[in-house]
Formats: C-alpha cells, sequence, structure tokens
C-alpha cells in the first residue's frame, strides 16, 4: 500500500506545534519546493535560468537520438540527480529517517523516472497514451504486484514527499494572472464541475456507509486533481492511512479509462476541437491522463477528422482543468478542515474543539502553493499573456514546470511500487460505487455546460 503518512487518531499524538517548522514533511517540502523558486527566480533576475539543470530528456524518434541527447547531456543528469538526492536525503533526515535507507531506493527511483520520461518523449507516445506519470504509476503496480519488491525499498518511494514538494512547484506554474486570462467562462464552469462533483461522490459514499473523511477524500479526488487533491483532503480530515491510497487507486482506474472514452465519444458526436478539449477538463480525474486525452483529440483536429485546431483542444483543456480545477485544491482542503474539526470530531467526542485546531490540522503544503504561486503574480504582473509565454516561460516558469514534472513522476512511480492490490481489496465495492456515481454525474454536467451552455465559447476559443 503507498505509505501515506495520515494519522488514524489525531487527537491521540500531541500535536507539534511550531516545532513543525522543522518535524514536518508539509514543511520541508514548502522549504524545498520555495527554494527551487527562490533560486529559479534569482537566475531569472539575472538574465540566466536554471534550464540547464532542469533537463528533461528531448523529443525523438529512434533510438540513436536518444542516445545522442544522453551522451550530450550526461552531465546534466547527474548534477539534477545530485541536487534531487541531497535535498530528498538532508529533509528526511531531518525528519528522523535515515538517509542510508533512502538513497539506494532512490537511486533506483530516479533512473527507473528517467527511462519514463525518456519513454513519454517517443514520437509515438502520444498515439500509444504513453504520458509519463501513467507509465510510471503502471510500471510501479507491475513489479510490485506481479513481480515483486523487497520492502527496505520503501524507505525512497515517498509518495507524499515527492507531491507535495511537486504541489509548492505546481503553485509556481499557475501565477494568478493565469485565472484572469482564462476567463470567467473557463473559472465558472470548472468551479460548477467541483462543487458538483464533490457533492454526489460525498453524498452517495455517505449513503453507502463509509466513512465521512473517506468519503471526503474520494469527493476531493474527483474535484480536483486526483492524487494531489487526495492527500491534501485526507490530511485536513484526519483520514486513516488507508483512505488516500483508496481514494487514488479508484481515481486513477477512471482517469486511464477516460482517456480512451472521452476522445472516441467526443468524436461520434462531431464536437468542436475546443469544445471537446473543455469537456475532456472538466470529466477527467487526473492531470496526467486528462493531457493524454486533449492530445488525442487535438491530433484528430491535426487531421482533420474534428472541426477546430489541436491548439483549441489542448487551451481549452488547460484553462478548465489545470487553471480551474486545480486551484480548488486549497479551497477544498481548508473547508473539510473546518468542517471536520467543528462538526464531525466534535459530534464524535463530544469535545468543543479550539479555533487554532484548524490551523494545526491545515495541510500546510498548500500554504506553499499558495505562496509560490502569489510570487509568480508579483514576478510576471507586469507582462502581458504574450510576454508572459515569450519571456517567463522559457527561462522561469518552464524550468519549474519541468522539475515539478520530475516530482510528480517520482510520485506516480512510488504509488505503483508501494501499492499491494490484496491490501486495498479489503475497502471492498462501496468506494468504487461511490466515486463511480460522481464520475457519471461529473460527465453529463461536463457535457451540458461544455457542448451545450458554454458551446460557442469553447469553439471559437482562440489563443
Amino acid at each position: 500500500m503507498a505509505n501515506v503518512d495520515v494519522r488514524d487518531d489525531r487527537a491521540a499524538v500531541p500535536p507539534l506545534r511550531w516545532r513543525e517548522l522543522w518535524l514536518k514533511e508539509d514543511w520541508w517540502a514548502i522549504w524545498l519546493g520555495l527554494g527551487i523558486v527562490a533560486v529559479a527566480y534569482a537566475f531569472f533576475a539575472n538574465g540566466s535560468s536554471v534550464k540547464w539543470l532542469a533537463v528533461t530528456p528531448a523529443k525523438w524518434s529512434n533510438f540513436s537520438q536518444l542516445a545522442s541527447h544522453f551522451t550530450a547531456n550526461f552531465d546534466r543528469y547527474i548534477a539534477q540527480f545530485v541536487v534531487w538526492i541531497a535535498i530528498f536525503s538532508v529533509a528526511l533526515t531531518a525528519l528522523g529517517h535515515k538517509a542510508r535507507a533512502f538513497i539506494p531506493a532512490f537511486v533506483i527511483l530516479y533512473l527507473l523516472s528517467v527511462v519514463i520520461f525518456a519513454l513519454g518523449q517517443w514520437d509515438k507516445a502520444s498515439t500509444y497514451n504513453l504520458e509519463p506519470p501513467l507509465v510510471a504509476l503502471a510500471l510501479g503496480l507491475i513489479l510490485s504486484n506481479l513481480i515483486g519488491l523487497p520492502r527496505w525499498l520503501d524507505a525512497g518511494f515517498r509518495v507524499e514527499f515527492y507531491v507535495k514538494t511537486g504541489i509548492v512547484l505546481l503553485g509556481a506554474t499557475l501565477p494568478f494572472t493565469l485565472i484572469v486570462w482564462a476567463g470567467p467562462v473557463a473559472i465558472l464552469q470548472a468551479s460548477l464541475v467541483s462543487i458538483v462533483t464533490f457533492g454526489v461522490i460525498y453524498a452517495v459514499g455517505v449513503k453507502l456507509g463509509l466513512d465521512k473523511r473517506l468519503a471526503a477524500t474520494l469527493g476531493a479526488g474527483g474535484a480536483v486533481c486526483g492524487v494531489s487533491a487526495a492527500i491534501a483532503a485526507a490530511g485536513a480530515v484526519g483520514a486513516k492511512k488507508e483512505h488516500a491510497p483508496i481514494a487514488i487507486t479508484t481515481v486513477i482506474i477512471w482517469a486511464v479509462a477516460m482517456i480512451f472514452i472521452l476522445p472516441f465519444v467526443a468524436q461520434a458526436l462531431h464536437l468542436p476541437a475546443g469544445v471537446g478539449g473543455a469537456w475532456i477538463g472538466t470529466s477527467e480525474f487526473a492531470d496526467a491522463a486528462g493531457f493524454a486525452a486533449a492530445q488525442t483529440y487535438g491530433d484528430l483536429a491535426s487531421h482533420g477528422a474534428v472541426s477546430g485546431t489541436s491548439d483549441q483542444a489542448i487551451f481549452a483543456y488547460t484553462l478548465i482543468k489545470v487553471v480551474g480545477r486545480d486551484v480548488w485544491i486549497g479551497i477544498w482542503a481548508f473547508v473539510l478542515a473546518i468542517i471536520a474539526t467543528t462538526q464531525w470530531e466534535r459530534a464524535e467526542t463530544g469535545r468543543k474543539p479550539e479555533a487554532a485546531e484548524i490551523w494545526w490540522r491545515f495541510p500546510k503544503f498548500v500554504l506553499g502553493f499558495l505562496v509560490a504561486s502569489l510570487f509568480i503574480t508579483w514576478v510576471t504582473a507586469p507582462y502581458s499573456l504574450a510576454d508572459f509565454n515569450k519571456i517567463a516561460v522559457p527561462s522561469l516558469v518552464g524550468p519549474i514546470k519541468d522539475l515539478r514534472s520530475w516530482a510528480f513522476i517520482f510520485c506516480f512511480l512510488s504509488i505503483g511500487l508501494t501499492t499491494r492490490f490484496r491490501e486495498l481489496a479489503s475497502a471492498g465495492k462501496k468506494p468504487f460505487f461511490a466515486f463511480s456515481a460522481g464520475a457519471i454525474v461529473n460527465i453529463v454536467v461536463g457535457f451540458v455546460l461544455s457542448a451545450i451552455v458554454f458551446a460557442a465559447h469553447w469553439e471559437n476559443l482562440a489563443r
């Protein structure tokens, strides 16, 4: 099972209070994430970039091209590996873990991640939906469940730490100016879908007899961005340690299925590229899976199979999913922390909660997401959208996004490598049924909003 570090009974463990700043994983994810953002900005402000360190495999069509890339950039990968292993080792040592147990496992994790990232850059990858995070998950599940790995390797498969660091970096790639550029239609549609999907999953889950915390974790996973939201919600409500892995697994099953279903159905319905991209954005449950589906539909537009352009499909998806829905991580975490503290736990224990408990419960890495977003918003405030894409993206936001992609691949690969299906089987079918109810409603509502209510907006979308 994924090593999601959510305590079963928070009330039984004395809070660390301000010692959390150096003794909690959330805060170390913030320090690492914001540290990377600060260094990236320092280089950018001086006319340079951390792009050299944020190396990723280049596009390739044959093995000789791939080999040439790694030969030419071998030193960059070595430097990146050293930086990753150094900062994670320092943080984990401060958290009480042993670096000598972490390092061998991370070496394996990084090497597998390089292979996965390279596969995703194959020029035929989009044809076969080989998005790196999804390949990472699939490979991890195969190695864990069909081959089996020694448990000591779990020391390097730090699911939460990688995703929390990635979420902080995600904030730096989503300045609030993007929300303004996205426009009211994208924000309104994304918000409606997020609220409706959460409400349906939670209501059905509770009706089926699921623990409220599990129902909330499932709801957040479906309403926002899958893995990231599930972990944030689990921490906010004080979920049991098995709740987040259950939600993550359920989200991924649906997300992978939607990669194939949504483009096929959208084409059968003759939806224009922009409309199809918006529908995918409101109906998918994970960024990587959604991008794969949007790219597939964009390719159909490029070949004349549907009206519109490839850019319209991808841009519409990005506005709805990556900008509109992903920013709800902090909102859901905050709201759920309040509800769990003031309502659920009060009813269960009869103890009147202190207002400060909401703060101590709130997943702090979400604050890192917000700070990173506000900082990049301030840095890029003078730019128009065109200048942002021309100046800030290549030298500042782009390299941070590449480092974020590495963190998420580490996370997805670690999820697969630490998930044992036999351990999740005890959850039964109810979580899947609850999530499926929300998924079906999500798809219907997304279609109505994309293809009927706001169809003119998405059909005529121009970058």
